[in-house]
């Protein structure tokens, strides 16, 4: 043990990221271009400025500027809360009994609880900067809408958010916390729109889904004047935004000479581990460094190791544009009985282009396992940790007592997305022995990958 490395790793304030890193402009082989549905044709800035920011649009679009300054607006809002700290692990080295030495990356320390904010203040910023009125979005689990709430607030825009029904029932707090900073809270599928309407009729009694509510949000935002729609995962521009947490993560690494062996990391739409792995993922491009960096989905919707690398579309009610992904396809729902998060049926472009060049590998667990790691963690760590951030929390428990038995002592790295204080209907099922493992067939995936779009076109 390094005596000289402390607990938690700070970056003095005028160390933070003064800028974002895009790591699609260190890409040869770029992420295929997002599509127009009813021309296939690459979308352009026009017609995605009619759903998003047009700000935003522009980010999504560019895969070539390495880096993006970041407004002087929204680093004085991540002041509040930035830089995190990275964290040693020392008690749970300890409790392994492993050579290896575990960091952590902690995006808890803010009232949304998770990494999410760093998005949503600066879609927020964006859409504020337009001169518009408000935005809509979805949440699954809760996290993002929890953050985009606060930003919103803090900003004085109207925040609208369909949370899919699941969990708008089993997490009723996080509802609670948005509604607190003066976001309209709708389940979804809702009778609100016309999708949510379809969906309803279509599966009578649905649980709901990511997809589902993306849709919903969509379609809100469309009719309502002064509106835009905004996404918490998936999209280049959000990794661009979380593109802060692997920089400081980097940044702190770098301050005591720790070279990282695996960079670990949650893996539902990608904004976590995308913006966690940019900067490494950036140096292997170069040719500066070789690091090993893992996605963990859980096994119920596992895109990445089950799914399909083609063109879908990002939502339920197909209303958005088609994005080359890795995808169990846009009908997918998974079982309501998944309680940890990460539901999204696809994943971020550019994650999916990364893992689809080798520069990545992918993991699935079950749920039980990922709440078993949890609460390991939290016992000796002191952290309750968000479901989501549990799949990491396994992997990272794994390769340690892999370490154990070669007597290698690996630096690994995960990012702790959040804190899991608002998931205790999910936690008391698991301290109950009512959690149940929920793995879909091959059936399953098979039916929702046949439903997808047919695109026949070159895009590189």
């Amino acid at each position: 043990m390094n005596q000289n490395i402390p607990y938690k790793i700070y970056l003095e304030e005028q160390e933070m990221p003064k800028q974002w890193y895009n790591v699609r402009a260190d890409m040869k082989k770029k992420p295929a271009p997002i599509l127009n549905p009813g021309t296939l044709k690459p979308v352009t800035l026009e017609e995605l400025s009619g759903i998003f920011c047009r700000e935003l649009a522009k980010q999504e679009l560019n895969d070539t500027t390495a880096y993006f300054d970041i407004p002087q607006e929204i680093l004085d809002f991540y002041r509040m809360y930035r830089p995190s700290p990275l964290v040693r692990a020392y008690c749970l080295e300890k409790k392994l009994g492993t050579p290896a030495h575990i960091y952590y990356k902690f995006e808890g320390n803010n009232t949304s609880g998770s990494h999410k904010l760093n998005s949503a203040i600066a879609q927020a910023y964006y859409a504020k900067k337009q001169g518009l009125k408000g935005v809509t979005t979805e949440t699954g689990a809760g996290q993002w809408g929890t953050a985009l709430s606060m930003a919103c607030a803090y900003l004085d825009l109207d925040c609208q958010v369909y949370m899919v029904k699941c969990s708008y029932e089993q997490k009723p707090f996080r509802r609670e916390v948005m509604r607190t900073y003066g976001a309209k809270v709708t389940p979804s599928p809702s009778m609100d729109t016309e999708v949510g309407r379809k969906m309803n009729a279509q599966f009578p009694g649905t649980t709901g889904s990511l997809g589902c509510a993306i849709s919903e949000a969509v379609e809100a935002a469309m009719s309502q004047e002064g509106y835009r729609y905004v996404l918490g995962s998936v999209l280049s521009q959000v990794l661009l935004h979380q593109s802060v947490i692997g920089l400081e993560a980097k940044a702190a690494l770098d301050k005591y000479n720790i070279k990282a062996d695996m960079i670990i990391g949650c893996a539902g739409g990608g904004s976590n581990l995308g913006g966690l792995i940019s900067p490494f993922a950036g140096q292997m491009l170069r040719g500066e460094a070789e690091y090993k960096l893992i996605a963990v989905e859980p096994a119920s919707c596992p895109s990445l190791t089950r799914g399909v690398y083609a063109y879908d579309f990002c939502d339920t009610g197909k209303v958005c544009p088609l994005a080359k992904m890795y995808t169990l396809g846009s009908g997918f729902i998974p079982s309501a009985s998944h309680a940890g998060g990460l539901r999204y049926h696809g994943m971020s472009s550019v994650v999916s282009e990364l893992y689809d060049q080798g520069l990545l590998t992918a993991r699935s667990v079950e749920q039980t396992e990922v709440f078993k790691a949890a609460q390991t963690f939290a016992k000796v760590e002191g952290i309750l940790p968000a479901p989501e951030s549990s799949h990491a929390i396994k992997v990272a428990m794994d390769e340690a007592i892999k370490c154990k038995e070669t007597g290698e002592a690996k630096n690994i790295v995960f990012g702790l997305t959040g804190t899991g204080y608002f998931d205790m209907m999910a936690y008391q099922r698991f301290n109950d022995g009512e959690m149940q493992d929920y793995v879909p067939s091959d059936e399953d995936l098979t039916k929702a990958i046949s439903q997808l779009p047919k695109v026949n076109v070159s895009v590189h």
